[in-house]
């Protein structure tokens, strides 16, 4: 008979409209303080306007900010936009005790972004060698994630209701003339907070079937 797994907590936290630095501050200090028993969690958010280079991003990819602000930071990928209207899910998470490796994390975070617009009638897929989730050949969601000591930060971000005009003033993700959407746009009225929820209850399905069928 196999063994019960322990459940593993996981703490979800809504944290409304927050500044982005603020946000990252917030994450990094919590990666540095965690212990091997710290739960994981997950921080819903939604921020101010903003735009931000990863490790790998350039700055050619920035086009016309306007009085947008342009900020470097630690995770992966290139230069994304966040703005009001979009719902952003940080992931928290111990990949070590979890039992997973960066790109199956990742594998499963975009799954978790299919899945839940899938029940909504929307197709969306992943595109090759671009993280993310696409419908169409347009974006709809951006993923990027730093680890660090084992654990992990940042999340994926998905466009709901935001003004898409700000992706003009740069190459998404550093792709030149990539298309944007939206889920208003794709005929989902959810809000921000709803959609926020969905993908994070998605998330947190997807670790305990993964840790039951250990």
């Amino acid at each position: 008979m196999r063994r019960a797994v322990p459940a593993l907590e996981i703490r979800l936290r809504r944290l409304g409209c927050r500044d982005w630095g603020r946000s990252v501050a917030g994450m990094r200090a919590f990666t540095d303080a965690r212990g091997g028993d710290s739960p994981d969690e997950i921080w819903l958010v939604e921020h101010p306007p903003v735009y931000t280079l990863g490790l790998g991003g350039r700055r050619e990819h920035v086009h016309a900010p306007g009085r947008i602000p342009v900020l470097t930071t630690d995770r992966g990928g290139q230069v994304t936009y966040h703005g009001p209207g979009q719902a952003v899910v940080y992931v928290l998470f111990d990949l070590r005790r979890l039992g997973c490796g960066v790109r199956g994390f990742v594998h499963g975070l975009e799954q978790a972004v299919i899945d839940v617009v899938g029940r909504a009638g929307v197709v969306a897929a992943r595109r090759p060698g671009a993280p993310g989730v696409y419908v169409n050949g347009a974006k709809l969601a951006a993923l990027g994630l730093r680890v660090r000591r084992g654990c992990t930060y940042h999340g994926v971000a998905v466009n709901v209701d935001l003004d898409l005009a700000p992706f003009r003033g740069i190459d998404p993700c550093g792709y030149a003339d990539l298309e944007v959407t939206r889920l208003h746009d794709l005929g989902v009225d959810w809000s921000v907070r709803e959609t926020g929820e969905r993908v994070a209850r998605e998330v947190m399905a997807q670790v305990a079937h993964r840790r039951e069928a250990c």
